[in-house]
C-alpha cells in the first residue's frame, strides 16, 4: 500500500496550490443506471452492532457503513471502474487470516483500551490533517506488521483522557517509551457520532475513513451477521473521492475508482455449502447487503479483516472463490443527508424512497 502513502504526501506538499482546485478534492456526482433488485425494508433506528468486548457501536445503526445498499442503482461508472481493477480474471482476496507464526496472525489489530491506560503525545509526519492530542499508545499496543503499521484503539469507557467510545486510529505507528513517539497521520472518531473529517483530510487510511467499522471482525462472522460494509482496496484510484470517503491519494486515470466508491456482489451469486462454510456463507451475504467500500491503495481486491488467532485457514481461504467480476459499482449518493455527515437514509423510509426509488 505503498502508493496511497507516496501520494498522500504529493498532497499534503500540494494542499496550499490545490485549495483553488477544487475539483480534484471535491466529491464527485455519480450518473446511474437501473436498480439491480429490490432494497430490504429495514426499520430507521434498528440497533447497530457493537464492537465485541464494548458497549461502544461501531457507529450509529443509520451511518453509511451500516446501511444496506441492495436497492441500490447500479453506478453509470461500474463497468469502467471494474476493468480498472482486472475484475475479469481476479478473485477476492481476505488480507488476513492464520500466519507461519501462531502468535502473530495477518490482518490489522484493535485493542480495547483500559480505564487507567495512560496517554502518549505523539509527533505526526502529517500534522496539519491529524486529530493532534494524545493518543492511548504504549507499549502494549498492537500494531500492524508491513509498511502501513496501523494501530487501532478503542476507549470502552470514560477517562480523564479521553470520553468513553472513542475510536483511535494511527498510520506509520512507532511508540517510543523514551519518546518520541512518532505517527504518519492520526485521526480520532466518536463512536456515536456521524460526524465525518473534515472535506480533504486523510486519516489513517488514504480515503480518509475509518478502518475498524469496516473490518472483517471474527466474532461478528461467527454470529453469522455482520452488519456492515466491508473495506478493500485497488492499486489504481483516481484523484477524486466520493461521500464518505474525504480524501484522494490518486494518479491522472479517471477511469480508476475514487475513493468511497461502493461495490455490492450480485444477488445472483452463491457457492455451495460444500465449499463455503457457515463462515464464509456469512461474509457472502454481507458482501450481498453491505458491499464494499475503497478506502485505500493496495493491491486489486484485497479485502482488510481483523488480526485474529482463531481464524483458520480454510475460514479464509474459501472466502477467495468469490469472482470480482460478481460485483458492480453502485451510487449511493442518494442516501447522503448533509456532506459532512456519515448518516445516511435508510430503506424502508419516506426519506429513502424520495430519493433513492
Amino acid at each position: 500500500m505503498s502508493l496511497a502513502r507516496a501520494w498522500r504526501a504529493v498532497t499534503v506538499l500540494c494542499i496550499t496550490a490545490l485549495i483553488g482546485a477544487a475539483s480534484l478534492e471535491a466529491p464527485l456526482a455519480s450518473a446511474a443506471t437501473k436498480h439491480e433488485h429490490a432494497a430490504p425494508r429495514l426499520r430507521a433506528g434498528t440497533p447497530g452492532t457493537m464492537l465485541p468486548g464494548t458497549r461502544c457501536p461501531a457507529f450509529p445503526a443509520d451511518n453509511v457503513w451500516n446501511t444496506p445498499v441492495t436497492g441500490l442503482a447500479v453506478d453509470a461508472n461500474s463497468a469502467t471502474w471494474l476493468a480498472s481493477m482486472n475484475a475479469e480474471t481476479t478473485f477476492l482476496h481476505p488480507d488476513y487470516g492464520p500466519s507461519s507464526n501462531p502468535t502473530k496472525p495477518y490482518g490489522i489489530p484493535w485493542v480495547v483500551v483500559a480505564a487507567r491506560t495512560k496517554f502518549t503525545t505523539v509527533k505526526f509526519l502529517y500534522a496539519s490533517e491529524s486529530d493532534r492530542r494524545p493518543y492511548p499508545l504504549t507499549d502494549t499496543t498492537p500494531i500492524e506488521g508491513g509498511s502501513d503499521r496501523h494501530a487501532l484503539m478503542v476507549t470502552a469507557t470514560k477517562s480523564a483522557a479521553s470520553p468513553a467510545c472513542n475510536l483511535f486510529e494511527t498510520y506509520d505507528t512507532y511508540y517510543r517509551a523514551n519518546g518520541p513517539s512518532t505517527v504518519g497521520s492520526g485521526a480520532i472518531w466518536n463512536l456515536d457520532s456521524n460526524a465525518l473529517r473534515p472535506a480533504g483530510f486523510t486519516s489513517a487510511d488514504a480515503a480518509g475513513l475509518p478502518i475498524l467499522p469496516g473490518l472483517v471482525n471474527y466474532d461478528e462472522v461467527r454470529s453469522g451477521a455482520m452488519n456492515h460494509a466491508i473495506r478493500f482496496t485497488a492499486q489504481c484510484t483516481q484523484r477524486s473521492y466520493l461521500w464518505p470517503a474525504r480524501h484522494q491519494a490518486g494518479q491522472s486515470n479517471p477511469d480508476c475508482p475514487p475513493m468511497g466508491a461502493r461495490f455490492r456482489l450480485n444477488a445472483s451469486f452463491s457457492l455451495p455449502a460444500s465449499t463455503c462454510s457457515s463462515f464464509c456463507q456469512t461474509v457472502v451475504t454481507t458482501m450481498k447487503t453491505y458491499g464494499l467500500i475503497l478506502a485505500d491503495n493496495g493491491s486489486n481486491w484485497f479485502f482488510q479483516g481483523t488480526a485474529d488467532r482463531r481464524w483458520t485457514a480454510d475460514e479464509v481461504d474459501q472466502l477467495k472463490q468469490i469472482p470480482a467480476s460478481q460485483f458492480v459499482g453502485v451510487d449511493e449518493s442518494c442516501l447522503m443527508v448533509t456532506p459532512n455527515s456519515g448518516q445516511a437514509r435508510q430503506p424502508g423510509t419516506s426519506a429513502y424512497a424520495r430519493s433513492c426509488a
